[in-house]
C-alpha cells in the first residue's frame, strides 16, 4: 500500500475524477489508515511503498504491478500522468527481494486489470490495458489468460467490475454483469455458474472494488446489497469508508497490491 500522502484530484482520467471537487486530504489519510490498519488488525502483513510528490494516484498500489508465484510484471501506463508510477513500483520490488522482475513491452495496469484465480489470470480490455498485454503476461506467468470486454466506461479497470472471492480450486467471484460485452459475460457466466451477481446500485458504489482473504471481504461501506449475499455464502463483509479515495476512481482494491509468493 501506498499512502496518500500527495493525493488530490487535479486532472481526470475516468469519469469519477472531477478537479472542481476538494480533496480533504487529511480525512483521505485517516480513512487510509483504518484501512491498512483493519489488515493487520486481520493478521495480514502490510507493505508501504513510499509516496512521490506529483504522482498524486500512487495510492492505487494495485495499479503498480501483478505478482504471481513470486514473479513480478511491471506495469505500462495508459496515461501520461501516470507514467512515472511505475518505476517507483519496480525499484521497490527489486529492494524488496524480488529476483524475478520484468518491466512489460505492453500497456497493462497491474491488478487493475488481472485478477487471480486458480486456474487462470482473468484480464480485462478496452479501456486502460493493452490486449497485446494478454500474451505477454501468459508468456511471463506460464498460466492461461482469458480476456474479458469491458464496455462501460465507469468500470474502466477489471478490479471496478469483478473480486475473486476464494482462492479454492475452483475458485468464486462476484462481478456487475452489465460492466462487460455479452461476450465477456457469457465466457462469464460459463466460469463461474455460481458467482455472486451484484446491481448496479452496489457497482456504482464500487462494491467490485474489494480484497477478499478467503474469509474476510474487506469493501465500500456503501455496497449494502452485498453484505448479506456475503454472509450466506460463508463470508464476512467487512465495511470501509475510503469515500475521499473514490473521488480518484479507486477504493478498498485499487489502494491494495498484494503479494503472491
Amino acid at each position: 500500500m501506498c499512502p496518500p500522502e500527495h493525493f488530490r484530484v487535479t486532472y481526470s482520467i475516468n469519469p469519477w475524477m472531477d478537479p472542481g471537487k476538494p480533496v480533504d486530504l487529511p480525512l483521505a489519510v485517516t480513512q487510509w489508515e483504518h484501512l491498512r490498519d483493519r489488515y493487520r488488525v486481520l493478521g495480514h502483513t502490510v507493505e508501504e511503498l513510499e509516496p512521490q510528490p506529483g504522482l498524486p494516484d500512487m495510492v492505487y498500489a494495485a495499479n503498480g504491478a501483478l505478482v504471481v508465484d513470486g514473479r513480478v510484471l511491471g506495469a505500462r501506463f495508459a496515461y501520461p500522468e501516470r507514467t512515472a508510477e511505475a518505476a517507483a513500483h519496480l525499484a521497490w520490488y527489486r529492494g524488496h527481494g524480488y529476483e524475478d522482475v520484468r518491466e512489460p513491452e505492453h500497456i497493462n495496469e497491474g491488478e487493475g486489470d488481472f485478477a487471480v484465480t486458480p486456474s487462470w489470470l482473468l484480464a480485462g480490455r478496452g479501456f486502460r490495458s493493452s490486449p497485446l498485454s494478454h500474451g505477454e503476461v501468459q508468456e511471463f506467468f506460464g498460466r492461461p489468460v482469458i480476456g474479458l470486454d469491458l464496455i462501460d466506461p465507469r468500470y474502466y479497470h477489471l478490479d471496478t467490475a469483478l473480486c475473486v472471492l476464494d482462492d479454492t480450486v475452483d475458485g468464486e467471484v462476484m462481478y456487475y454483469p452489465e460492466a462487460f460485452s455479452p461476450g465477456s459475460r457469457a465466457v462469464l457466466a460459463r466460469l463461474f455458474p455460481d458467482a455472486l451477481i451484484a446491481t448496479e446500485a452496489d457497482a456504482r458504489a464500487f462494491g467490485m472494488n474489494a480484497v477478499s482473504d478467503g474469509h474476510h471481504v474487506l469493501l465500500p461501506q456503501t455496497a449494502q446489497g452485498l453484505f448479506e449475499p456475503l454472509r450466506e455464502r460463508g463470508y464476512e463483509p467487512v465495511g470501509i469508508d475510503l469515500g475521499e479515495l473514490l473521488k480518484g476512481g479507486g477504493s478498498v482494491k485499487c489502494v491494495t497490491a498484494e503479494l503472491r509468493g
